[in-house]
């Protein structure tokens, strides 16, 4: 079984890179059953491409403010992609569209009515405007071009999660027992769609990943069937893994290969090309599934992932630097902090954070987090202050991130990146290098262009280190 996801990126400003998706899948059909991952579909919005998931938010908040909203973007969305179909798909597709569409637009209607925009409200708007629908569009497609295709629908949904509604999280037994309908849809047919980013609670209520949670459910459907078939995750994107991000250094090196380990750091500390808690699932449930990524535009170009990963391998062990934008660093009381991270690990199952070094102050001592998603602790402030009112919150944080399991054995590495950043006319407030970590990082501050100018400044010193 092939699980191949196709982000947003890949599917095209309304749905312009369709065929090339099409011709993808026929490819993996030939060796494989498939089931394909979509998340919601881009337009061009303001002159600029955005995802329908942003549109609908808008739409969500200003909804809550009991402003007007315009929700015609959405429509007009999939009116394009149905444009581009032949009239045997337009016909098939044309009330999916108008039911799906009606759902975001009833949840609107409620988050007006109620003055808020979030838990199920939300994730109904968005699960109906974008990855439920796209999939079952995609169904229709592959069906049509050759293949036979059907989607899950949501009564026969197998990602099944806990009551976290906007940021969830999966239940691998409880999913185990509900996968029988999709394990008939695989065995039936050549290829099943399935909307990404979306979950089921037990009770019903539809719920959702974080933003780019469209690898976890890859991931997690390759943890559903991994008993069953002999699995691989493809993760369909512009580009297999470089260096760094190609829009900040000019000159990259393809990496051919990573650990789980790596890869995950990598997603954690700002390389967008797959979502962290995929490769965190499948390394708590003792997975072993290999991930390729795969540039669609020219699949000879690939990225494998694995639990275990080769070692340097003749590369450089500096595999990756990348950045991350928005941090933001809570000074907090070491009591309340122990207790802080017991509640983000138990219950609300969120670790995208780093323990920097502890400071002393009146006696007291006092633990520094550094948050990677600044907007997550905007969101829960008052969770946070829950276990110490009188923490502090240092916004406008960035953090940079040179990641490889073979580090350790570069010499003088970390007074090397010191230097590199000093040069750069940049002031370090904070850094972390432990060997057995993977990682070393620099906390710089998040303005202007310094995170952009700290990674280029390493990345271009980055073979004469080793």
């Amino acid at each position: 079984m092939t699980v191949a996801k196709f982000g947003g990126s890949v599917i095209g400003a309304d749905g312009s890179s369709i065929p090339d998706i099409l011709k993808r899948i026929l490819v993996l059909a030939e060796s494989s059953k498939v089931v394909a991952v979509f998340s919601a579909p881009p337009t061009v919005h303001d002159g600029r491409p955005t995802s329908l998931t942003d549109i609908v938010i808008s739409c969500g908040k200003a909804a809550e403010r009991g402003e007007k909203y315009d929700v015609s973007p959405v429509r007009s969305t999939y009116d394009a992609i149905l444009d581009r179909q032949s009239d045997a798909v337009k016909k098939k597709c044309r009330g999916l569209v108008d039911s799906h569409l009606a759902e975001s637009e009833s949840a609107l209607a409620d988050a007006a009515k109620h003055g808020s925009f979030a838990d199920e409200i939300r994730s109904r708007a968005l699960a109906h405007s974008g990855e439920l629908l796209m999939s079952e569009i995609m169904a229709i497609i592959i069906d049509e071009g050759g293949l036979d295709a059907r989607a899950i629908s949501l009564d026969d949904w197998p990602i099944i999660t806990d009551n976290n509604i906007e940021s969830t999280n999966f239940l691998r037994e409880t999913s185990i027992a509900a996968s029988a309908p999709l394990a008939d849809l695989v065995k039936n047919n050549d290829v099943v769609t399935i909307g990404g980013f979306v979950g089921k609670a037990t009770d019903g209520t539809i719920t959702t990943y974080e933003r780019g949670g469209s690898d976890r459910t890859a991931a997690d459907i390759g943890i559903l069937f991994a008993g069953t078939y002999d699995v691989v995750i493809g993760l369909e994107k512009d580009s297999n893994v470089v260096s760094a991000d190609p829009r900040i250094v000019e000159e990259v090196e393809e990496i051919p290969e990573l650990s789980y380990n790596e890869a995950r750091i990598a997603g954690m500390f700002g390389m967008k090309i797959l979502d962290p808690i995929a490769i965190k699932e499948m390394h708590e449930y003792g997975m072993k599934i290999p991930v390729t990524i795969t540039n669609m535009h020219n699949p000879s170009k690939t990225t494998s992932i694995n639990r275990n990963g080769p070692g340097a391998g003749g590369t450089n062990p500096i595999k990756i630097v990348t950045g991350k934008k928005d941090c933001v660093i809570v000074g907090i009381e070491s009591g309340a902090a122990d207790e802080l991270f017991a509640s983000l690990k138990n219950e609300r199952r969120y670790e995208e954070y780093v323990v920097l070094s502890p400071f002393v102050r009146s006696g007291i001592e006092y633990a520094r987090i550094l948050f990677l998603d600044a907007e997550y602790v905007r969101r829960n402030d008052r969770y946070v202050r829950k276990f110490d009112p009188f923490c502090t919150m240092t916004y406008n944080r960035g953090v940079i991130t040179l990641i490889g399991d073979d580090m350790s054995h570069v010499q003088h590495v970390v007074s090397r990146i010191s230097t590199c950043i000093g040069d750069a006319g940049l002031n370090i407030l904070n850094m972390d290098a432990q060997e057995e970590t993977s990682r070393i990082i620099v906390v710089v501050e998040d303005t202007g262009d310094k995170i952009e100018r700290a990674i280029r400044a390493i990345h271009a010193k980055r073979e004469s280190m080793v």
